[in-house]
């Protein structure tokens, strides 16, 4: 299974949906659709800004995103 579909380019957001149903969906009863929409809104952004990740060595996905050098723009 090599190429495009393959099971290894999916592992990061199935990790993602994984954490979002065992950390936050699952332990809420959410009444209305609004209430999800906030609580899983704020919990993106706790998973993005708070949150440490053992494959960003220890860092948050915002300090790995902001760490990664800018490529330098190519003149025209």
């Amino acid at each position: 299974m090599d190429g495009k579909g393959r099971w290894i380019d999916n592992r990061m957001i199935e990790r993602l949906w994984r954490s979002l149903k065992y950390e936050c969906v699952y332990l809420r009863a959410f009444e209305t659709g609004q209430q999800a929409k906030r609580d899983i809104g704020e919990w993106i952004t706790y998973y993005n800004t708070e949150r440490p990740h053992s494959t960003h060595g220890i860092l948050t996905p915002g300090e790995a995103y902001d760490m990664k050098t800018q490529p330098e723009k190519l003149a025209a």
